[in-house]
Formats: C-alpha cells, sequence, structure tokens
C-alpha cells in the first residue's frame, strides 16, 4: 500500500506545492508593488476562493464518481460521468463570469472605504472571475485523470500552469521589457493566463491520449441520476471550500470593524493574508496527498475491500501529520523571516504587519496537529460517498466555532482571536471520530474483510 500510495500521491504533492509557490509569488510581487494592492488581492481572496470551490468541488465529485464506479467495473457509468464533468465546468465559469461583471467592486467595498484598495481589488477580482474558464476546465481534466490513476499529467498540467504564472507575474505588474506596468491587473491577467495554459495542456491529453475513461460528446445527453451522484459528494465539497471564503472574509470584518486605526487595521489584513498564502506550503502537499488517496479509498470501497481501504487512510494520516508536525515547527521557529517575504517599501507599513502577524503565526500553527486528522477523515467520507459529512465537519470549524469564538476572543484583545483556529479544529476532530465511529458500525462492518 505504501508504494501504491506514494505513486499515486507525490505527483499531486509536487504540483500541489508548486501551486502553493505561485500563490505565494504573486502575493510577494503584489506586495512589492504597493501594501495597499497586498490588502485588495487579500479582501478579493475569499470570493476567489468561491470559485475555485465551485471548480475543485464539481470536480472531486465527479472523481470520487468515477473511481466507484472503476472500482465496480461499471465503465459506462464512469465514462458518462467524465463527459458530465466537462459540461458542468463550462456552466460553473458562466455563472462566475456572471458574477464577476456585477458584483466585483460591492463586494470589495464591503470591506473597506479606501478608494484604492476598491479600486485595486476591483481590478483584480472581476479578472479571475470573468476569465475563470482556465480553473475550471483545468481542475475538472485533471481530477478525471487522477480517477484513473493518471497522477503524472496533472501535476504537468499544474506545473506549466504554475510556471507560466511565475514568469509573468513580474513582467506585467512591473513592466519589465516589452510589457507594459499593469499593476494589480498584471497580476491578475498572470493568473488567468497561467490556468488556461495548465487548462489546455490537461484537455488535449486528455482528449488524445487513451485513458480508463473516454468523453465523448457524439449523441451524450446528460442524466439526471449521474449529475445528482456528481453533487452528493461535490456540493458537500463546495460547500466546505466556500467555507473557507466565508471564514476569511468574517476575519476580515471582524478586523474590520475592531475600531483600530486604518493602518493598523490594514497590518492585521495583510498579515492575515499572507498567513493565508503561506500556510498553503504547508497545507497544499497533504491536499496533494489526498488526491492521491481519494480515488484509492474510493476504489476499494467500491471493490468492498475493507483492508485496503482502511490501510490506505492510516498510511495516509501519519503521512499527514508528518507533514503539519514540520509546518508547525516552522511557523513556531521563523515566523519574521517568512512574513518578511511580503515587506513593501512602506517601512512603517512592513514594521506594522510584522508586530501582529508574529504572534498570529505562531498560534494559528497550533491548530495544525489537529487539522492533519480532519483533513484526512473528511478525505474518506468523501471517498465513500458521505461528503455530506465533510461538509458538517467544515461548518463546525469554520463558521459555527471558529467565526464566533474569534469574534469574542477579539473582545479580549484582537491577538486573542487567533486561538479560535485552535479551538475550532479540535470541536471538528471530536465530531470526525462520532462520524467514524458511525461509519466503521454500519457500513464499513458490512464489507467484506480479505
Amino acid at each position: 500500500m505504501l508504494p501504491l500510495l506514494l505513486s499515486m500521491s507525490l505527483p499531486a504533492m509536487f504540483s500541489m506545492l508548486i501551486q502553493a509557490l505561485y500563490n505565494v509569488v504573486d502575493s510577494i510581487f503584489v506586495a512589492s508593488y504597493s501594501p495597499l494592492a497586498l490588502t485588495a488581492v487579500s479582501l478579493a481572496a475569499p470570493m476567489q476562493m468561491v470559485s475555485i470551490s465551485f471548480a475543485v468541488g464539481t470536480a472531486v465529485g465527479v472523481n470520487s464518481l468515477i473511481a466507484r464506479r472503476l472500482g465496480a467495473k461499471n465503465f459506462k457509468e464512469a465514462n458518462a460521468a467524465a463527459t458530465t464533468g466537462i459540461i458542468l465546468a463550462v456552466l460553473n465559469w458562466v455563472f462566475f463570469l456572471i458574477i464577476g461583471l456585477l458584483l466585483s467592486r460591492t463586494f470589495i467595498a464591503m470591506f473597506t472605504d479606501d478608494s484604492q484598495v476598491v479600486e485595486y481589488g476591483t481590478q483584480y477580482l472581476s479578472i479571475v472571475l470573468c476569465v475563470s474558464i482556465g480553473m475550471m476546465l483545468g481542475n475538472m481534466g485533471e481530477k478525471i485523470l487522477q480517477s484513473t490513476g493518471n497522477m503524472i499529467l496533472p501535476m504537468l498540467s499544474q506545473l506549466f500552469g504554475a510556471i507560466i504564472n511565475i514568469i509573468f507575474d513580474p513582467l506585467l505588474i512591473f513592466g519589465i521589457g516589452p510589457f507594459p506596468e499593469m499593476g494589480v491587473v498584471g497580476a491578475a491577467v498572470a493568473t488567468v493566463f497561467g490556468q488556461i495554459c495548465g487548462m489546455l495542456f490537461i484537455q488535449i491529453n486528455l482528449f488524445v491520449r487513451k485513458h480508463a475513461v473516454k468523453i465523448t460528446f457524439k449523441g451524450f445527453r446528460m442524466q439526471a441520476q449521474i449529475v445528482k451522484n456528481i453533487y452528493a459528494v461535490g456540493v458537500p465539497a463546495i460547500i466546505m471550500q466556500s467555507i473557507g471564503s466565508v471564514m476569511v472574509s468574517g476575519i476580515n470584518a471582524i478586523i474590520s470593524i475592531a475600531g483600530v486605526a486604518r493602518d493598523l487595521t490594514n497590518a492585521y489584513i495583510n498579515a492575515f493574508g499572507a498567513y493565508f498564502k503561506l500556510q498553503s506550503f504547508v497545507f497544499m502537499p497533504v491536499f496533494g496527498l489526498t488526491q492521491g488517496t481519494s480515488p484509492i479509498i474510493g476504489y476499494n470501497y467500491g471493490a468492498r475491500n475493507k483492508k485496503r481501504m482502511y490501510s490506505a487512510f492510516r498510511i495516509a494520516l501519519i503521512i499527514a501529520f508528518s507533514l503539519l508536525s514540520a509546518g508547525f515547527l516552522l511557523f513556531q521557529i521563523a515566523p519574521e523571516w517568512i512574513l518578511s517575504f511580503f515587506a513593501s517599501g512602506d517601512t512603517a507599513a512592513n514594521e506594522l504587519m510584522l508586530e501582529v502577524g508574529t504572534p498570529a503565526l505562531r498560534i494559528i500553527s497550533l491548530s495544525f496537529f489537529f487539522a492533519a486528522f480532519g483533513i484526512m477523515f473528511s478525505t474518506l467520507f468523501q471517498a465513500v460517498g458521505k461528503g455530506v459529512y465533510s461538509m458538517i465537519l467544515s461548518f463546525a470549524r469554520q463558521l459555527v466555532v471558529l467565526l464566533p469564538a474569534a469574534f469574542l476572543l477579539s473582545k479580549i484583545e484582537l491577538d486573542a482571536m487567533w486561538y479560535a483556529f485552535p479551538i475550532a479544529e479540535i470541536v471538528a476532530l471530536l465530531l470526525a471520530l462520532v462520524f467514524f465511529a458511525k461509519l466503521r458500525r454500519k457500513e464499513f462492518k458490512m464489507l467484506d474483510a480479505q
């Protein structure tokens, strides 16, 4: 099981690490351009996360259904699920095209009255939403291939898109060589251009090469039952990831109404935005691990092989815990150093961000130990078609517990609100154990032990 898990997960872990790198590099370049630009991009992040949630959540639903149908040797429905997934990805893009055109400025203006921040944020958000077709189809193509056990092509797709983004970020933001200085607009253009390049790579390989599933639109008609099966896992996955955007917006709102000076408010928002980018270096490899683990669990669940299903879960949990423990040590030992990458030309703004960001990173990282268990239990629930359990965990972690706790703690002291993160993870872990015990007593007990 360990060699299989590593062969499935390492390419995805590597590609997710690259994904984290270009997310961070994007913010580093934006911060160098202007601290207000970093504030704007941080405020735009929640809505951008919602669009990503629809892309990834729908693709996760397709991935889970294909893996289970392949495990049950139902190839016809696996093919239909893959074709349906492509159509759903295009429909998701149309939805966010409309959102980007109509609501970008309104969303940014909810969190700040600084006209320059509103302008920067509107420019960035409208572009990444209206041109999200690359992200939608790219994620879908990657998840379809991952469900068949092909982890290399999805890795290469993300690597290709990330490299394009990293190359064009400084060129378009600062106007290097023949390129015009576009500032925040340049960061957005580089992002969507990288996504489109990655999407073209994965879609060409998906349609040209032979795979375990076949996509064909000739004579194809969408089936309500397949869409229902996709979103039985996909909707909880969408909600889970969208809850993250609500959480970020909620934390930004708590900071905005705290009654501190504007420069200190911006420092807190920038520090939290920087944390959110930095933690992706720790969590993205774990999410890559879940991409390799989920099809293995789903396949063995469909094949009724309980022993191998449990084995995949245990090994993945040990790896996830090790990765997040390493992340905890980094955030405890060197928070000032990693925050310094987001420094701008404004010395006073840099000092303020370091002052508020250093304790934030140390406190929030206490949650990493518990998050390892929460992430892997959520992966298990999604893989066996129990995405609702994962959704409930996310609600508990990021809405029901985290935001109220953060709000109450902020009334004591603004820095105290960061303790809401470990508190919420502990509660979510307890819930996960209850759900796992329920599945083990009922559904898992019915599987053939082999």
